[in-house]
């Protein structure tokens, strides 16, 4: 049975672990302790070594070396079911669920006894409403958009009434809205005398809710800290090894952002842009899905070569179905489309739709087929091609023939990227360009885009970030209920024009394709 410690008392405590794979050494001697009634914020650079610390937490992996200590007296966790019998629950950066079951069947499985359909929603919607979070019980994974499988795994483990829960990049996926509620039930839990561990890369996030901060670097602990006692530029130097912090976080506050703004995403003038030829474009274009409901109605909209069209949208508008559209993964149900013959797509589960897990690097960089002659492939050349782009985005891995899974979830987005934009051609369509980038790889990837924008490609993008559209963007787009509005480029602007549908269209936007 699990007991609520006294609120400061160690719950958990790791000393000297080191885990490595192959040749690889993700954890160096790092240590970490977490106390009862706190929010505890774990840091660091992609591949840092956050999200392997907490595997072995969780008994997903062994260490190597080291100690762990669990309410005082040492443990070790040999599987998952270990660290939910000792109250310790997991929710994974990538999810868990069984897509072809109900939101009530994933959440019961692994319980003990016999399932009860009716008892089992009932608790899920008392979990879900506890959390501040929307759930229907009934509805099938497969059917639900990313962010509401998010909001499943956050249930699922909560469900199981454990006294610490990781929980590994647990916004990335949300609505501002739907973060800011989470943030506030970790309070509320920890102030219960429960504890939580955020893996994180929004260090605003981090300093708003933690008691106590750690930050990894190499898989060395190199900052343990109240969060009270820091700053976001210490906790940046810490995660960078000490070395001198270039870039802000997206969305870390006005000045920052603004300076950003002004020095990095000057657009050509708009007498150049609108000369350019016209690369995507849809008019009139409607999505109807397979229960005959409107994802996406009448949408209209013109990208030319060297601009970049941000989107933003709250879950569930209908942008996951237009940007497949955009990206010729999808076919309109009425109306017009004009797309070039080979459009780069990054989706934003780059597990279920990018990447093949268990296979090498090189074999994920021939995925798009760029470089294959008349259908024979040469792997030599896909080796070759793979290391030249590992090195130039930053993809932290040990070479062309590492499985994709041994990356950390940042390393496999800035690869799935590199692919998508060597393959590319004209236009570019990505979901959620940052997702579990910490700000390095986030300012790497913008710039990414950028260059790509300046090179002449038509790039669209869609971010749960606000601020993200609007510094990436030229031209700023909301989704609301399926209708594609242009915005004013401001965050509040945006922001209004996703919640109520009223937004500020510009006088010469464009009323259908070009003939």
């Amino acid at each position: 049975m699990v007991t609520t410690a006294p609120t400061g008392a160690v719950l958990l405590s790791l000393d000297g672990i080191t885990h490595t794979f192959g040749r690889m050494r993700a954890l160096d001697g790092a240590s970490l302790q977490v106390r009862a009634g706190s929010v505890h914020a774990l840091l660091g650079e992609n591949g840092a070594g956050k999200t392997t610390l907490m595997h072995v937490v969780f008994g997903l992996l062994r260490a190597q070396q080291g100690e762990m200590h669990w309410r005082g007296a040492p443990i070790t966790m040999r599987s998952p079911s270990d660290a939910l019998a000792h109250g310790i629950g997991m929710v994974h950066q990538h999810f868990t669920l069984v897509p072809s079951m109900t939101v009530a069947e994933n959440i019961a499985l692994g319980g003990h006894g016999g399932f009860d359909p009716q008892q089992t929603a009932d608790r899920v919607r008392h979990v879900a409403a506890r959390a501040g979070l929307v759930l229907d019980p009934t509805a099938c994974v497969q059917d639900l958009p990313v962010g509401a499988q998010q909001r499943c795994e956050i249930v699922k483990a909560l469900a199981r009434d454990v006294t610490l829960l990781i929980l590994d990049e647990p916004t990335a996926v949300l609505a501002p809205t739907e973060a800011t509620e989470l943030l506030r039930w970790m309070r509320g839990y920890a102030d219960a005398g429960n504890a939580v561990v955020l893996i994180t890369h929004k260090l605003r996030d981090a300093l708003a809710v933690a008691d106590d901060i750690t930050v990894l670097h190499r898989g060395r602990t190199v900052l343990t800290t109240p969060a009270r006692d820091t700053n976001q530029a210490r906790v940046a130097a810490a995660m960078l090894g000490g070395a001198e912090v270039r870039t802000a976080e997206v969305g870390t506050d006005s000045d920052t952002r603004d300076t950003a703004h002004a020095a990095l995403n000057v657009g050509p003038p708009d007498a150049v842009a609108t000369a350019r030829p016209i690369v995507l474009a849809l008019d009139a274009v409607s999505v109807r899905d397979a229960n005959g409901v409107d994802r996406v109605r009448t949408a209209t909209l013109q990208v030319r070569a060297g601009e970049i069209v941000g989107i933003g949208a709250v879950e569930g508008a209908g942008q996951h179905e237009l940007l497949r559209v955009l990206a010729g993964r999808r076919s309109p149900t009425a109306g017009r489309r004009v797309i070039p013959e080979r459009v780069g797509f990054v989706p934003e589960d780059r597990h279920r739709d990018a990447l093949l897990l268990d296979a090498p690097l090189f074999e994920n960089t021939a995925l798009q087929g760029a470089g294959a002659r008349r259908g024979v492939i040469d792997w030599n050349a896909f080796r070759a091609r793979t290391a030249a782009m590992l090195h130039r985005f930053d993809v932290r891995a040990s070479g062309p023939d590492a499985v994709a899974r041994t990356l950390s979830g940042g390393n496999q987005q800035k690869l799935v990227l590199g692919r998508e934009l060597e393959a590319a051609g004209e236009a570019l369509v990505v979901e959620n360009p940052s997702r579990g980038l910490d700000f390095v790889a986030t300012d790497a990837v913008h710039r990414a885009l950028r260059e790509a924008r300046n090179a002449g490609m038509a790039v669209v993008v869609y971010s749960s970030d606000l601020d993200e559209v609007v510094l990436l963007a030229d031209r700023v787009f909301a989704m609301h209920n399926g209708t594609l509005l242009e915005s004013a480029k401001d965050r509040d602007a945006l922001g209004r024009a996703m919640l109520s549908g009223a937004a500020v269209v510009s006088a010469d936007m464009p009323a259908g394709i070009d003939a």
